[in-house]
């Protein structure tokens, strides 16, 4: 069976309700007139990994805790119209969501709902495993049930891939994904010492490749014990959200990967979906298309980037 699926994303199903404000940080105030709209709709980290694979002509299946509520229906509701295969397990707590505050530079603080969630919520066994047969890779998101599902994953040799997100390198939540998969996405954001980072979660785990996106700085990229830096692209209209760019950048690199691309091409890949991503409101869910990246990339290749 395997290679029905080229990749399985594991959690990270849920919705955020975004609100547009009119600075980062919010300073107090009893209340605030948003005239842009406050919206919810589908898609956390898992939804938009999903999405934009997709879009990339890439076959994904989504596996996930769902909640029998509003939440839970529009998330499967994205599902069904961009033809995402997803096997929702239920939830009695609830679809997870949070609140996502996004300011004019596209910056976010995000709130998230802890109450819809229990140490005790757990992925089938036998569902992951018999999905993780059928896939080349899968992609995990850092939720509670995720960790459980990493010895199965382990076990059933499939490559894997994880984004540890805004890690500060410390809290050890983070390590048994940081250390399981073969491929770690995460932010520099609060990193004092990228390179130190990078370099322990490869000593450490089982990481081939670690990737550390920076924002308007590029990313970093630490391949075969060498460490180098990729350069920013330049989005081809404004920014005005940031939200699911790392996602996207994921979703980006992965497809390049899943292509037998090198590293550093990988991550260029991953660059120009990301640099997409900021360019669109995330209430829509947007993702660029296979034809869009493989034209930009060529496009920026041309141009000796």
């Amino acid at each position: 069976m395997s290679g029905e699926i080229d990749v399985l994303v594991l959690g990270g199903a849920g919705v955020d309700t975004i609100v547009y404000v009119p600075e980062l940080p919010l300073p107090y105030a009893d209340s605030y007139m948003i005239d842009s709209g406050i919206r919810t709709r589908a898609g956390q980290t898992g939804d938009f990994v999903a999405v934009g694979l997709s879009a990339l002509g890439v076959r994904t299946h989504h596996l996930d805790l769902l909640g029998d509520d509003p939440e839970g229906e529009l998330v499967r509701a994205l599902h069904r119209e961009r033809g995402i295969p997803l096997t929702a397990i239920p939830q009695p707590a609830g679809t997870k969501r949070a609140v996502n505050l996004v300011g004019p530079d596209g910056r976010r603080l995000s709130l998230y709902d802890t109450s819809r969630a229990h140490a005790d919520d757990r992925l089938p066994e036998r569902t992951v495993r018999d999905l993780a047969a059928s896939s080349r890779h899968v992609h995990v998101a850092i939720t509670h049930p995720c960790a459980h599902a990493l010895p199965a994953l382990r076990e059933s040799g499939v490559s894997v891939s994880t984004d540890l997100h805004d890690w500060d390198g410390e809290n050890p939540y983070h390590e048994p994904f940081a250390y399981t998969a073969d491929i770690v996405f995460l932010s520099a954001a609060a990193l004092t010492d990228p390179d130190r980072t990078m370099r322990r979660i490869a000593d450490r785990g089982t990481a081939e490749l670690v990737v550390a996106t920076a924002g308007a700085d590029g990313a970093y990229l630490l391949a075969d014990g060498e460490l180098s830096h990729i350069p920013t692209v330049t989005p081809h209209a404004p920014v005005v959200d940031s939200n699911g760019a790392g996602d996207a950048f994921a979703a980006g690199f992965l497809f390049a990967r899943l292509n037998g691309e090198p590293p550093r091409r990988c991550a260029l890949y991953g660059t120009v979906a990301g640099a997409y991503a900021c360019t669109v409101p995330s209430t829509e869910t947007p993702a660029m298309g296979r034809d869009e990246l493989l034209g930009r990339v060529a496009e920026l290749e041309s141009a000796g980037v």
